[in-house]
């Protein structure tokens, strides 16, 4: 545990000291963002473009993350154990990649669709039966939508089958 404590700070102090634009906290065995983290970054979250939390076991993602790092550009999720993102999420209006694959979704995550600037979402790997096709063909920005490897209804994977304005990756049998 203590080298994973270490590993966190080397990373975060990397980030401050070498005013670097990225954040990678992947396989830090994180259950949540720390809250410590908010303090260290508050200087430089403006600064922050692509933070990468794969491959932890986080439940949950606050509000306060949203509210803090709003200059963010694309988020790492994958290889949690999400369920759902706060209603904030729709507050990241530069946006334009979250990858939220192999987590615990079982229904699709709608606030996404309101972010404008997003152009890929990966949920590959989750449990979401029914997609927001409507929604999501009114993203004026989207262009890949990854929804392998979910049991996806009988209706939504015909629905798909349709031309849309994104790339769908879809497993057909």
């Amino acid at each position: 545990m203590a080298e994973a404590v270490a590993n966190v700070a080397r990373r975060i102090n990397a980030t401050v000291e070498e005013g670097k634009d990225c954040l990678d906290l992947s396989n830090c065995q994180l259950i949540s963002f720390p809250d410590g983290v908010f303090k260290v970054l508050r200087t430089v979250s403006e600064n922050i473009r692509i933070i990468t939390l794969a491959e932890n076991k986080i439940k949950a993602i606050s509000r306060k993350f949203f509210s803090t790092f709003t200059q963010l550009r694309e988020l790492d999720l994958q290889g949690n154990i999400l369920t759902k993102l706060p209603d904030e999420v729709v507050e990241m209006e530069h946006m334009t990649s979250i990858n939220l694959a192999n987590n615990s979704f079982a229904v699709f995550p709608e606030k996404l669709t309101e972010i404008a600037t997003l152009e890929r979402i990966d949920l590959e790997g989750n449990s979401i039966t029914e997609l927001p096709l409507e929604k999501l063909s009114a993203m004026p920005a989207l262009k890949w939508l990854n929804v392998k490897s979910n049991p996806l209804s009988s209706s939504t994977q015909c629905a798909l089958q349709s031309a849309y304005k994104f790339d769908v990756l879809l497993e057909t049998e």
